[in-house]
């Protein structure tokens, strides 16, 4: 099948097999999911357990990442605060990214490393649980705020891919997808953090 690209620009390319292209997509991304399955199990139920923990506590749950983990940050947070399956309760969460009046200052007065540090410092609590979210586990401003859940004695969770880089030491619970494809990373990413949220809704008892 023709894709829409040439080596000249935008046109058909014979060159480009669409079928190879998605079925090649789909094997991998099934072979990651079965990697991650076997992988996250003991750690996905430690972040459970914490999470239901600080949220019985009156904590929350505070998400942060770059580029599409602040979309999954967005979203997840979202989830939670909103509804997932279906209507219950509010479930105390947020995200680090949507402020831009904050984003904006915070890189401007004391630089990107600090965007997520700054602002878990004064909204963050001892017992909240921190994730942050990095496909490399090496993310700056990322690994800064979980050197801050420490300080304010947060759980200092994380989801990442590969070998989890900085966060590994750092981050526990640490959920650690067994990828360097950073595609197949945030799939399994946006999956086990839907997963979360389900697993939080059933064992707080706020859904069937």
């Amino acid at each position: 099948m023709p894709g829409c690209f040439s080596r000249s620009g935008w046109g058909p390319s014979a060159l480009f097999d669409l079928d190879a292209y998605f079925e090649t997509e789909f094997r991998e991304h099934q072979d990651v999911a079965a990697a991650t399955f076997a992988a996250v199990k003991a750690p996905f139920g430690r972040l459970v357990a914490e999470s239901c923990r600080a949220l019985s506590g009156g904590g929350k749950l505070i998400f942060f990442g770059n580029g599409g983990s602040a979309a999954d940050a967005q979203h997840l947070a979202t989830e939670l605060t909103v509804r997932f399956s279906q209507n219950r309760a509010p479930i105390a969460a947020l995200a680090l990214t949507t402020d831009s009046s904050a984003l904006t200052a915070i890189g401007n007065d004391f630089g990107f490393d600090q965007l997520f540090a700054r602002q878990l410092r004064a909204l963050g609590r001892r017992g909240d649980v921190v994730v942050g979210i990095s496909t490399s586990g090496k993310s700056p401003n990322v690994l800064k705020a979980l050197d801050v859940a420490h300080e304010i004695g947060a759980v200092p969770a994380a989801f990442s891919g590969q070998d989890g880089g900085a966060l590994v030491g750092l981050a526990d619970p640490l959920i650690l997808v067994p990828s360097s494809t950073t595609a197949r990373i945030q799939e399994m990413h946006i999956l086990i953090g839907q997963m979360l949220c389900g697993a939080i809704e059933r064992q707080l008892g706020l859904v069937a």
